[in-house]
């Protein structure tokens, strides 16, 4: 390690002793969440300016930002299945009546595939508006997309060995201790159907085995407490992650290709802005105040879009719909697992339709025609169930997209240079479906405790 390197490394330290301090002097969460977000934002863009893009000081300085960025990330999937395991039992088994988690359940499957239809055709709009097209793309590009562009033709032949109903299967769990170690892509649904079967189980035995049934429920609640206690411990941690998180990103990002693709960066931004106001309009049609769900989301959206991960937000996504939404623990823990591996409207909808869009005329297809784009937003909402919840979600979405319109796959490589500053924003995307979804369904059904969602309540538990 040079002097430069302990340099950097020192005033990170520094920077993480005031988010201790203003922890320490009571600050509201909230707070220190954007205070870490600014935070990061001038550090890692102060390290780009003084050393330049690709510096090896940059490099070894992010392998010491990275054990509390990417540590924190970890921290929170370590805590995600037990997490959905214990809060779906519980919930379940403390049910008089079960019927409202089905048509719960229901609804939010409805809603994740609904609105990744609306945001696939809003992609394909936006792509069409910025007159978005392939055609030169790949003349122009470098190194490094390249050497993904054969990455991804590797992986073509396994997207293109998808079917919906392996896609279906898959969701099935053949060995619900294996998913409880995350090993397969659609596992957080496997968890879910497993101990939500298991916690129906229990109610079905309760009148014939009554001191069993207490037993198990009595042993579940004490897991749980301890389980949530866990989670509310890694919680703590959020704005040092996201300062970590954010500087890295800012440190490492080459604005210089980020400018060449800019125009699909402002179509991408501007689609995903579309699509969250079509969200809060949903919201507003089901006489739900579309301020106040913001306002409470917010801080788990920011943490979304500094993480770039769906399935490590799921812990702040149920914390926000039970503790703040007034969702019932049952529809938060199944919205927050479907929607980290269902729909995703960012990565799953509005990213392969507009990549479709720009394909398109190289092989001769009229972007333009009615039948193209019925069978694209078609193809993009039912390719979206259990893929785009695993790392690179959104590259593989793309490609089961591409191929199943005979589209070629190559355009996904010539975007990595912008991946992760539009991903930022997809993530944030898909988190907020999933909040979305929760509460609507909880709305419905006539769970959701709005005096509770309407409630002014602290930006933060009592515990963070």
């Amino acid at each position: 390690m040079n002097w430069t390197v302990l340099i950097n490394v020192f005033i990170f330290i520094i920077l993480l002793g005031v988010l201790y301090r203003m922890q320490k002097t009571y600050v509201s969460f909230n707070k220190r969440v954007f205070t870490a977000l600014l935070i990061g934002v001038v550090f890692g863009g102060a390290l780009q300016w003084v050393y330049g893009v690709g510096s090896a000081s940059i490099t070894q300085t992010n392998e010491w930002v990275n054990l509390v960025g990417s540590g924190y990330v970890q921290l929170l999937r370590m805590v995600v299945m037990p997490l959905i395991a214990v809060s779906i039992l519980a919930a379940i088994i403390n049910l008089k009546d079960v019927s409202n988690l089905g048509k719960n359940g229901g609804t939010i499957l409805v809603v994740l595939l609904g609105t990744t239809a609306i945001a696939a055709a809003g992609g394909i709009v936006f792509a069409l508006g910025f007159g978005l097209s392939a055609e030169g793309m790949q003349q122009a590009a470098g190194a490094s997309e390249l050497a993904q562009i054969e990455k991804l033709k590797g992986m073509a032949g396994s997207a293109q060995q998808i079917t919906i109903p392996r896609m279906l299967l898959d969701s099935i769990p053949a060995n619900p201790f294996l998913d409880l170690t995350g090993a397969r892509k659609t596992s957080t649904i496997g968890v879910v159907i497993f101990f939500a079967l298991l916690g129906i189980a229990a109610l079905g035995i309760a009148e014939k085995k009554p001191q069993s049934v207490e037993t198990f429920r009595g042993i579940v609640n004490s897991v749980r407490d301890v389980v949530l206690r866990l989670v509310a411990l890694v919680l703590r941690l959020t704005p040092y992650g996201v300062m970590a998180l954010m500087a890295k990103m800012m440190s490492t990002s080459n604005w210089k290709e980020i400018l060449n693709l800019a125009e699909f960066v402002v179509a991408s931004y501007l689609a995903i802005g579309a699509m969250f106001l079509i969200h809060f309009l949903l919201l507003g049609l089901n006489g739900l105040n579309p301020w106040i769900f913001l306002k409470k989301s917010l801080p788990t959206l920011v943490f979304a879009f500094t993480s770039r991960s769906s399935a490590g937000t799921i812990p702040l996504t149920v914390e926000t719909q039970t503790k703040k939404l007034g969702v019932p623990e049952a529809t938060a823990n199944l919205a927050a697992s479907f929607g980290a591996t269902i729909g995703q409207n960012g990565c799953a909808g509005i990213y392969p339709a507009m990549l479709a869009v720009m394909a398109a005329p190289l092989v001769g297809v009229n972007p333009l025609d009615p039948a193209f784009i019925g069978s694209l937003i078609f193809v993009v909402m039912i390719s979206s169930f259990g893929v785009a919840g695993v790392g690179g979600g959104a590259t593989f979405s793309a490609l089961i997209v591409l191929s199943a319109m005979n589209l070629p796959v190559f355009l996904a490589g010539l975007l990595i240079s912008i991946e992760p500053l539009i991903d930022m924003a997809r993530t944030a995307l898909n988190v907020n479906d999933s909040l979305l979804a929760g509460t609507l369904a909880a709305k419905r059904s006539g769970d959701l405790d709005k005096d509770l969602y309407k409630m002014e309540i602290s930006d933060e538990p009592s515990d963070l």
